[in-house]
């Protein structure tokens, strides 16, 4: 007797969506199906090792570079494969999801680069997973156009030399899809993302003279970035397309992975583009890891943690180290600023603080950064035209200056700064506000002029957690309290009543985000991410 046939992918309380058998083909299924069967046991495997390390790190209070791979970083024989000229200059990149004028709007931006975010920019709802795979697909068939209904302006693609080049970011490894499941079980929404994605355009933008370009978020360690690498080899021949047709750059955003960076690229060697500095999620993960450190760990307010902080300068200067002594592309961080349409003064002063980061990345080695705003894209062109000139990137300078020890990266009491209470107050004002719009669907949101994603709540709640727990004094000389804040939350909660007023106030998800920002700063148990329990609370 023949064995049955594979159970096929279930789709799982979920509202049909307009051309969705367009991207949830039966070939597209039994595509992520497969990837589920083979790579999911060793996601779990992973999952519970990060628990492990995260445990060594509660008992020992410290990191190390990896003795078990020293012969690896040793060994200088070794690079990453060559750049594809779509990825040979990333000088500017811009960030955002993958809505349809969003889509538009970043293909035509002039930034080098659209990292099409399906992670932190964007609210796992059925309809952005699927619609968002919708567009890119309508984009590379040149099928996409857009309307505002509000404004009754048209938006479509510029000439194909002109549009960026799209760099995916799925979800990362610890976020499940609810709505598709393989014999009862979630599918990884990484596989969903990454898998519907390179199904259905892989062999298109090759044919286009480009590839199916990745971020990947989140990574904790260097085994997995080897799953990563394993899951490209598989789905490379299942398609058929060429080995070394996939480019991955990891984001370097867990205080884990700053300890592999080398071993990263290694692991990723046939496919490795580069790697990402990553600031919000970086800092999220040093509270997250050494939360119970004690007082030397304690980060004073997010705004005051800049990139010229000590231990940020060695994280960054060891990046870019790594990836030009392995021949890949060095990238700086996000500048989130939202140009105001309104304050002509505000716009002065956030342009000159984006033109200074950007020239101190570029001056630093780096061969591209992000933005999250078309009008920031010629500030950040500007300052890497300055350094590269005519020159694609900037990976000849080797940085052999730098010498990063592990205690450097750790080192968060040498900076000179301070919890304050204005850093508590925006810390609630921010995470509510993020959670009430990422509980309506939208990952990326524009709040007090800056264009916030799911790190920036994590970073809030984690500090909120971190001050409670290592019985911080702010600068007004008030300890830091469950009470102080549910104070401040009840506080925030109350004015954003007045300001949006009573019916506005009412019908959006307000109450829900304070009640789940408080559970998330103040539970003793500390959430591993914010997006877990938020997912189970999100509708769609």
């Amino acid at each position: 007797m023949s064995a049955p046939a594979p159970s096929p992918l279930a789709i799982v309380d979920a509202e049909p969506l307009p051309r969705q058998e367009e991207v949830l083909t039966d070939a597209a299924l039994a595509f992520v199906a497969e990837l589920h069967r083979r790579f999911t046991p060793r996601r779990d495997e992973l999952l519970a090792r990060r628990a492990e390390r995260r445990a060594e790190i509660a008992r020992t209070a410290t990191l190390d570079f990896l003795p078990e791979t020293a012969a690896i970083r040793a060994d200088d024989s070794w690079q990453v494969a060559p750049a594809p000229a779509a990825l040979n200059d990333r000088r500017v990149e811009i960030t955002g999801p993958t809505d349809r004028k969003m889509t538009i709007n970043a293909l035509n931006s002039g930034a080098k680069v659209w990292l099409a975010d399906f992670e932190d920019a964007s609210a796992p709802t059925w309809e952005n997973v699927v619609l968002g795979q919708l567009n890119l697909i309508d984009a590379y068939t040149r099928n996409i156009d857009f309307t505002d209904a509000k404004s009754g302006k048209s938006y479509g693609l510029k000439a194909d030399a002109e549009l960026a080049t799209v760099v995916m970011r799925p979800r990362g490894w610890h976020l499940d899809e609810r709505h598709l499941r393989l014999d009862g079980t979630p599918v990884p929404g990484a596989l969903v993302d990454f898998g519907l994605y390179f199904f259905h355009n892989a062999q298109r933008l090759l044919d286009q003279g480009k590839g199916p370009y990745f971020y990947l978020p989140k990574t904790e360690s260097h085994l997995e970035a080897r799953l990563w690498n394993e899951v490209f080899v598989f789905a490379q021949d299942y398609v058929g397309v060429p080995q070394g047709s996939v480019r991955a750059t990891v984001l370097i955003e867990t205080i884990t992975a700053a300890y592999e960076m080398e071993e990263i690229l290694y692991e990723l060697r046939d496919h490795a583009a580069g790697l990402n500095a990553g600031r919000w999620d970086y800092l999220f993960s040093i509270v997250k890891n050494f939360r119970d450190g004690g007082a030397k760990f304690v980060l004073p307010d997010r705004n005051a943690v800049t990139m010229t902080a000590p231990f940020m300068r060695a994280y960054t200067e060891l990046l870019v180290r790594t990836c030009h002594k392995r021949g890949a592309h060095a990238i700086g961080g996000m500048a989130a600023f939202i140009p105001s349409r309104r304050d002509a003064e505000v716009n002065k002063v956030a342009f000159e603080k984006v033109r200074a980061d950007k020239d101190r990345e570029a001056g630093d080695g780096f061969d591209g950064s992000w933005v999250a705003h078309p009008d920031l894209v010629p500030i950040a062109m500007e300052s890497f035209d300055k350094v590269l000139g005519d020159r694609p990137n900037q990976k000849d300078r080797l940085r052999e200056d730098v010498h990063v020890e592990a205690a450097d990266l750790i080192a968060i009491d040498s900076l000179d700064a301070k919890p304050t209470y204005a850093g508590l107050v925006n810390a609630v004002q921010v995470g509510i506000r993020y959670i009430e719009a990422w509980l309506r669907g939208l990952g990326a949101v524009a709040i007090f002029n800056l264009m916030e994603d799911a790190a920036t709540a994590e970073i809030s709640r984690s500090q909120i957690w971190q001050w409670i727990n290592a019985g911080v004094v702010l600068d007004n000389g008030e300890p830091v309290t469950a009470e102080l804040a549910r104070k401040v939350a009840a506080e925030e909660l109350a004015a954003i009543r007045v300001e949006m007023g009573e019916e506005a106030f009412t019908a959006g998800n307000w109450q829900q985000a304070h009640d789940l920002l408080l559970t998330v700063s103040l539970d003793a148990d500390y959430a591993d991410f914010l997006t877990l329990p938020a997912y189970e609370q999100l509708k769609g």
